[in-house]
C-alpha cells in the first residue's frame, strides 16, 4: 500500500462522473436531444443554496459522494446481509468523499480524497466528529464543512449510492482487478484468489468498501494496516479503470451509451445547478491528459475515546491548491 503522504498519477473519469463523460460521447454520435431528455430525470439535491460557493477561481471543485444509504437496499440482493436496510443505517451517510477540481479552462483535473474518519468540526454543531457523519445532517451540512475546515469551496455535487455503484459497474460489464495474494474481508464478503478476475457490481462493491482488507501472506491472514487509507488508494485506482474501460467500450459500442445513461440517471443524484451534458465536453477535455490524483497525509490519533484521523502539516500544500490559492503540488510516481 502506499504510504499516506504519497500523491499518484493518472486516472480517468471518476465513476459517479462517467455519467456526464457518456453524454459527451453520445452528444459526439449526433443524439443530444436525447441524452439531454434522460439527463433531465435526475433527481437533483435541494437545499444547497447557501452551500455551494459561485465559481470565479481558477478551477471549479466538484464534491463527489459514494452514499452508504441503505433507503434502496433489496432484500433479495446477494449483499443485503453485509449492507442491511434502513434498520441498519437509518438515512444516508458518505461512505466515500472526494473532491474533483477542474480547471476553468478545461485543461487538466485533479481529485482528492477525504478520508471518512478524519475529525473537524461538523457545521451546525457544538462538537467536532468524524466527516463522514456531516452528511447524515444533510449534503450542504458535509459541503459548508468541507469548506469551513478546509477552505476548499465546493461549486457542484454528485452523489451516487450503492445500487447506483452496482448497476452502473454491471452495465459497462464488470471491472477488472489484480490479486497477488488470497484477498478477502469478512465484512464486505470480498473474497478473491490471487490473479486478475473480472468484477461484478457486487464484487466491486465489497472491494471498494473493504477497511478490513487481508492477504494471506506465508502461510497465515495479514490485515492492511493503512485501513481507510489504502482502501482510498484501491477506490482511486478502481475507478480509473472502471472509467478507462467504459470509455473504451463506448468507442467499439456507442449502443452502450444509452443504457449507461438509463441506469445512471435512477443511481446519482446532483446538485441543480449542474448540467451534465454542459459539463461533460470540458470533463472529457480534462480527462484527456489524465487525472492528477492526491491523498492527504494524516495521522492517527484518539480524540474523546475515538480513533480518527487528523491532518499533517504536509497536507497545506494540497490544500492550498484546492482551495485556489496555491500551485500544483509535486507528484510522485507509484
Amino acid at each position: 500500500m502506499a504510504h499516506p503522504g504519497r500523491q499518484r498519477r493518472r486516472s480517468s473519469a471518476p465513476l459517479a462522473l462517467v455519467l456526464a463523460v457518456v453524454v459527451g460521447a453520445i452528444g459526439a454520435f449526433g443524439v443530444i436531444r436525447a441524452a439531454n431528455a434522460r439527463t433531465g430525470d435526475i433527481e437533483r439535491i435541494e437545499g444547497l443554496e447557501l452551500a455551494l460557493t459561485p465559481q470565479d477561481g481558477p478551477a471549479r471543485n466538484y464534491l463527489l459522494i459514494g452514499s452508504d444509504t441503505r433507503e434502496n437496499a433489496d432484500p433479495t440482493d446477494a449483499d443485503f446481509g453485509g449492507i442491511g436496510d434502513v434498520n441498519a443505517v437509518s438515512g444516508r451517510r458518505s461512505d466515500t468523499i472526494m473532491i474533483l477540481r477542474q480547471e476553468a479552462d478545461g485543461n487538466g483535473a485533479s481529485i482528492v480524497s477525504l478520508p471518512r474518519d478524519l475529525w473537524v468540526n461538523i457545521a451546525g454543531r457544538d462538537s467536532p466528529n468524524r466527516i463522514n457523519s456531516a452528511y447524515s445532517d444533510g449534503t450542504d451540512v458535509l459541503a459548508q464543512t468541507i469548506t469551513q475546515e478546509l477552505g476548499i469551496p465546493i461549486h457542484h455535487v454528485v452523489d451516487i449510492d450503492f445500487n447506483g455503484f452496482k448497476d452502473l459497474v454491471d452495465t459497462v460489464g464488470g471491472t477488472e482487478v489484480c490479486f497477488l495474494y488470497p484477498t478477502r474481508d469478512k465484512n464486505t464478503g470480498l473474497d478473491q484468489q490471487p490473479g486478475c478476475h473480472m468484477l461484478d457490481g457486487l464484487a466491486s462493491l465489497q472491494y471498494t468498501r473493504s477497511r478490513y482488507y487481508e492477504e494471506f501472506r506465508n502461510g497465515e491472514w495479514r490485515t492492511d494496516p493503512t485501513s481507510d487509507l489504502g482502501r482510498i488508494e484501491r477506490q482511486q485506482s478502481f475507478l480509473q479503470q472502471t472509467a478507462d474501460s467504459t470509455i473504451a467500450k463506448l468507442q467499439s459500442d456507442p449502443f452502450l451509451a444509452s443504457q449507461l445513461i438509463t441506469n445512471g440517471t435512477s443511481a446519482v443524484r446532483m446538485d441543480p445547478g449542474l448540467d451534465p451534458v454542459g459539463a461533460a465536453g470540458t470533463l472529457r477535455k480534462a480527462f484527456s491528459t489524465g487525472l492528477n490524483k492526491y491523498q492527504l497525509p494524516v495521522s492517527g490519533v484518539t480524540e474523546d475515546g475515538n480513533a480518527v484521523l487528523v491532518l499533517d502539516p504536509g497536507a497545506e500544500p494540497i490544500l492550498d491548491y484546492f482551495r485556489g490559492i496555491g500551485p500544483p503540488p509535486p507528484l510522485v510516481e507509484p
